[in-house]
Order: structure tokens, then C-alpha cells, then sequence
């Protein structure tokens, strides 16, 4: 019988073999990362048995918690009966109920699902059928894609290229001839006298000057987080949203509303593109909630509209796609992960323990090292007071990794993003279990905001 390694054994093989995601390059194997051993509802346990709760929930997606024996279950006799099947010549049971099940949540004709293996990969799909569906129209030009800053799509190669983050060092190439980045949409950042909705109407006027100077005729889409989530959970002002919705329609511009976050119950519904904002967008992307973690999955939801757009009377393929799309064990995990969030009323429960949440949230604005708070649904960020404007840059992250270190050692873990810290808890986390959460972050900025005078 192989012995257990040690924790140090671990981090060692891992510093030494494992590259991790978004790591700085200038210490790749010096990095120390918390070794997570086992994990139960919404707390993660260390190699040492030290508890923590998982403020982030997971990467923005453990919805239903830790521990769910009956996902296992389903997981484990999906893997006996039909561990994979190739997606581009079989049908499976999974995948077809999953999609009925999908479709049947989504507004307007959005009933056509193209599984993939994650968000980067549904964001992709969406760009590609875009162009497809331009190039079989004959509009060969009509192909830039309009995002916004301080939006996060992933990390493929269309997907990073529809990414605005724009305060990452990067090294990357991307495909910057097909995008146009509108200006920062966070009511936060508005100059000094601006009313929230005359900061809206300069907003909308963003979108509409763009088209103008490109033209429509160049413009194939507009990609947009409900929230921008990555971006420090950014909720633009109110009626945002559909106003620019409303000028694509009149532009004959997609409209793709990237729900790989806001999906499956974080705003208390399904998809937040139509319950929430009034939208019915000609694609939605998703992932992350869809199977809370427990799999790896995606999906990019396509309209009725748009497929007969990309219909051809010559045998053209769509030939986008990957080894893992409609995975038979991914789509079972799904399938449970719905069924438990269905039979558990978690929708509702958001919608009931959200004021609690957001009041505990707004509460942070008094401590003097605060500058704002934002949020939406079980979705919160608190962002550092060192600089409205962006300066300071080598500031503005030791803010944050100093509440990041601090949670930590009280035992909650959030997400640092330069002088913000973000949360997204998993959905089942109760009244009691919130109030932990937010007792310990008041007493991390109290503490941070000490040290900093």
C-alpha cells in the first residue's frame, strides 16, 4: 500500500511540477498555495485540519456546497454505465435531457445548446457562431465584437481577446483587430458631481458614439457580463443593461449576455439575463454553477434566430467543437446539481437571504479604509480607499492581500483582485453562516485599516 505523502511532500510536487493559473512568472516555484484536503457545505478544510469558509465558492461556482454524497452517486453510475461517448457522431441521454432542461429556463427562442468543456470555451463558440453566421450571410466585415472594460470572458484565445482587464501585465497575444473595448461602466468611478443616471446615459452614449464611428455594418457583437464579476462585481446602473440591449436590436448587433457566473441561482434565478434585466439576449453562455463545481462543463445557448441565420443550403460545417463537449458524466453531474437545487428551493432561498447579505455588505462602508462596497444577489466586493483613479498600483494590491492574509488567518478565505476582495458564497450558506462571514471581514478591515494609518 502507497503511504499517504506529507503536506510538505505535496507542496513540494506542486511547486516543483504543477503550473498554475493566472501565477506571476517571476517566482513560479516559490509559490506557497493552501493545500485544501476535504471540504464540507461551505467550508474548506487545510492539510492540518484548519477550517475556513469559502467566501469566493470555489472560482464563482460551488452553488449546492461541499460534500453532496448524492452527486457522487450520480457521478459514479454515469462513469459505470457510459463513462464517454464522442459528441460528434453519438446522442446520449444525459446530454439530450440536459439541454431540454436548459432551454426550458432561457427566455425568448433560445433553444438550441452547444455543450463545451467551461466558460473560455462557451464564450469562444459564441464568437465563432457570430462569425459563421456573418460569413454565411455574405457580411464579411461584420465580425469586431464590442466589450467593455474590466470585463473577464477566459482564457482561450477569443475569449482572453474579449477580456479588459485592462490593469493585467500580459504577454499574451490576442486577437485586438477584432474588439472594441467601451469604457469602464462602474458607477463607482463616475467624476465627482455626476448623478448615477447621467453617468447611465453616458454609458449608453458609449455604446451608441461606437457604432457610429465603426459603423454597423462592421460590428458583429456585443458581449456583456450582468455583472462584471472579475472585474471587482461591477453592476452597471440601473436600466443599463436593456438600453443597450435595445440599440444592438436596432443595429442588428448579437447580443451575448455571458452568464458563467450569474447563472444558475446567484442572482435567485436560473439565468439572470431576462428575470433580472429585461434582456433576451440572441446567446447566453454558461458554466461554473451549472454543475457547482463538481464537473467540468460548459454551454453556449443559441438562439432559434441566429441558427437559421447560420443555416446554409451547401453542406458547410460548424466545425467548432472539442473531445469533452456534452461529456455523459459532466451532463449527469448537471442533471443532479439542478434536481438538488430544485428540490432544495435554493432560488428561493437566495432571494430570502439576500437583503440580510447585502445589508452586512453595506454596513463595511463606515470603516475610513473603505471606499466602496457593491453588490447583487449572494455576489460582494469590497474595494480598498487608497485611489479612486487608479494610481498607485504597488498600494492598491498590498490593500488587498493585506484583507486577503488577514480573512485568512481568521478563518475565511475571499478573492483578492489588486485593492478589492470579492465574494460569492456557495447558495446554501444560511443566516448564521453569513453573519460569520461578514463578523469576520469587519474585524480583517478594522484590523487592515489600523496598520495602514
Amino acid at each position: 500500500m502507497t503511504n499517504t505523502p506529507s503536506s510538505d511532500e505535496i507542496h513540494r510536487l506542486d511547486r516543483e511540477h504543477v503550473v498554475h493559473p493566472w501565477h506571476a512568472m517571476d517566482a513560479w516555484r516559490g509559490y506557497d498555495n493552501m493545500l485544501v484536503d476535504t471540504a464540507e457545505g461551505i467550508y474548506l478544510y487545510d492539510g492540518a485540519g484548519r477550517k475556513f469558509i469559502d467566501g469566493p465558492g470555489g472560482m464563482w461556482c460551488v452553488q449546492i456546497g461541499y460534500g453532496r454524497q448524492e452527486m457522487a452517486d450520480a457521478i459514479a453510475a454515469q462513469a459505470m454505465k457510459l463513462p464517454y461517448a464522442s459528441p460528434f457522431t453519438n446522442a446520449t441521454e444525459p446530454a439530450a435531457i440536459l439541454a431540454q432542461k436548459l432551454v426550458a429556463m432561457t427566455p425568448g427562442d433560445l433553444n438550441n445548446v452547444f455543450f463545451t468543456t467551461g466558460g473560455s470555451t462557451a464564450v469562444d463558440t459564441a464568437l465563432r457562431a457570430m462569425h459563421f453566421m456573418n460569413n454565411n450571410l455574405g457580411r464579411k466585415d461584420k465580425k469586431i465584437i464590442l466589450a467593455r472594460e474590466k470585463g473577464y470572458h477566459g482564457s482561450t484565445y477569443l475569449a482572453a481577446s474579449v477580456t479588459g482587464k485592462e490593469r493585467d501585465v500580459s504577454r499574451f497575444d490576442t486577437a485586438r483587430d477584432l474588439v472594441h473595448f467601451l469604457p469602464d461602466v462602474n458607477p463607482y468611478h463616475r467624476p465627482d458631481g455626476m448623478s448615477v443616471d447621467d453617468w447611465c446615459d453616458a454609458k449608453v452614449a458609449d455604446l451608441q458614439n461606437t457604432i457610429d464611428t465603426l459603423g454597423a455594418d462592421k460590428i458583429g457583437a456585443f458581449i456583456a457580463e450582468p455583472i462584471l464579476c472579475s472585474g471587482g462585481v461591477i453592476v452597471p446602473p440601473e436600466g443599463y443593461h436593456k438600453r443597450t440591449f435595445d440599440i444592438c436590436r436596432a443595429n442588428d448587433i448579437l447580443y451575448i449576455s455571458d452568464e458563467v457566473v450569474t447563472g444558475f441561482g446567484r442572482l435567485g434565478h436560473w439565468f439572470a439575463s431576462y428575470d433580472e434585466f429585461g434582456i433576451e439576449p440572441d446567446m447566453i453562455t454558461c458554466a461554473k454553477g451549472l454543475t457547482s463545481g463538481y464537473m467540468p462543463l460548459g454551454a453556449c445557448i443559441i438562439s432559434d434566430t441566429v441558427m437559421e441565420r447560420m443555416t446554409s443550403d451547401d453542406p458547410v460545417l460548424f466545425s467548432n467543437g472539442y473531445t469533452y463537449s456534452a461529456h455523459p458524466v459532466s451532463c449527469a453531474a448537471a442533471l443532479k446539481n439542478i434536481e438538488i437545487m430544485e428540490r432544495e428551493n435554493l432560488l428561493d432561498h437566495v432571494k430570502s437571504v439576500t437583503p440580510h447579505f447585502q445589508k452586512r455588505l453595506q454596513d463595511l462602508r463606515k470603516y475610513p479604509i473603505v471606499g466602496d462596497v457593491r453588490g447583487m444577489g449572494l455576489l460582494g466586493c469590497i474595494e480598498g480607499r487608497l485611489s479612486k483613479d487608479g494610481s498607485r498600483l504597488s498600494d492598491e494590491r498590498r490593500i488587498g492581500q493585506m484583507l486577503d492574509d488577514a480573512c485568512e488567518e481568521m478563518g475565511l478565505l475571499v478573492r483578492p483582485l489588486i485593492n478589492m476582495c470579492v465574494f460569492s458564497p456557495p447558495l446554501t450558506i444560511t443566516i448564521g453562516e453569513i453573519d460569520q462571514m461578514f463578523d469576520i471581514l469587519e474585524r480583517a478591515v478594522d484590523l487592515v485599516g489600523q496598520q495602514m494609518i
